[in-house]
């Protein structure tokens, strides 16, 4: 072998190692990105798009994570389904049941690691059971007639009053604001700021900002509520945690997308910002309310770093959506 060739199996060598030296064998924690001061790098765009449904559906009770060919088959029934024709009309929300998916932006596909609930606890992937007081305050409000503003979207109620017109409808809170966030039929995304003493928390839709101090101060006295809680932050390790309590009783302990459960004025919500690699960020949340759950529950979700802005959500400029529907709810009564 002469020294040219010699030369170029010495390069070709040294190359592998340092190729193979600048990716994480299996199971090594990769090191976070850090900001100036330190501490590890959670901002930018994230976006949490998944199929996975919230709750383990009662088909799979059994079954926590999905084969290959199964995440197949629930992926293209998914898509199937939001994009079946709606346009038979009827009466039950026409306009709504026109979308498909040239409106929805639910995203495409799974977890990476293919559950079947975003609820990793408990282990059947559900939400507890409403505790029986909380069963008996909800009968009693329906009895009463009573209709909070807790409630987030409207949905089979008769009179259309504007007592009826819940947060979202309002323009207030709703959909995938939370907290906590959780995926939903379009803007699912959150922006990050920090600072060494405070964390923002910015989602796109309702373009609500949380700013989280980080430098241990108290919390609110209990007689001061607020819409979205009143969070401190602090660090374990590499992950954010934020805690928030104080929440108003005009809101819920618990949102999905058609349901309102419980009041938020006993909640205590404890959220987890973990960056797992480059480009994706673990968030985790835990409900705690045991005046409306038999027990706490726990979701993660993946957030995918993006390059795309936040953009404006509107909702309706003015709360015209309302006058609108209270209009036209009038002329049906004629």
């Amino acid at each position: 072998m002469n020294t040219q060739s010699r030369s170029r199996r010495l390069f070709l060598v040294i190359l592998l190692v340092l190729g193979c030296s600048a990716w994480p064998a299996v199971g090594q924690s990769v090191e976070p990105a850090r900001t100036a001061w330190g501490a590890p790098d959670l901002g930018g765009v994230w976006d949490f798009r998944t199929i996975t449904p919230l709750e383990r559906p009662a088909a799979l009770k059994d079954k926590a994570v999905l084969t290959a060919e199964e995440a197949a088959q629930f992926t293209r029934q998914s898509a199937e389904g939001r994009n079946a024709d709606r346009r038979d009309g009827g009466a039950q929300r026409d306009v709504e049941r026109a979308y498909n998916d040239f409106w929805w932006d639910w995203g495409d596909s799974l977890t990476d690691d293919l559950r079947t609930s975003l609820i990793i606890a408990p282990s059947d992937g559900r939400i507890p059971a409403r505790t029986a007081a909380a069963q008996e305050r909800a009968r009693a409000k329906r009895a009463a007639g009573i209709r909070p503003v807790r409630g987030r979207v409207l949905i089979g109620s008769p009179a259309y009053g504007p007592e009826d017109l819940g947060l979202s409808e309002r323009c207030m809170l709703g959909f995938n604001s939370g907290p906590p966030m959780l995926p939903s039929a379009y803007n699912n995304n959150v922006q990050i700021f920090q600072t060494p003493d405070h964390v923002v928390i910015l989602s796109e839709m309702i373009h609500e900002a949380r700013v989280v101090p980080l430098d241990g101060r108290p919390g609110l006295p209990d007689g001061m509520r607020q819409w979205m809680g009143d969070a401190r932050g602090r660090w374990e390790g590499d992950t954010l945690v934020v805690e928030s309590d104080n929440y108003t009783d005009k809101t819920g302990s618990f949102y999905t997308i058609v349901a309102s459960y419980g009041s938020g004025e006993s909640l205590h919500l404890v959220e987890r910002f973990t960056r797992v690699d480059a480009d994706t960020l673990r968030y985790e949340f835990t409900v705690d309310d045991p005046s409306t759950f038999s027990a706490a529950f726990t979701a993660a979700i993946p957030m995918q770093r993006t390059d795309a802005p936040l953009f404006e959500y509107a909702c309706h400029e003015g709360n015209y959506g309302m006058t609108n529907l209270l209009t036209g709810a009038r002329v049906q009564e004629r």
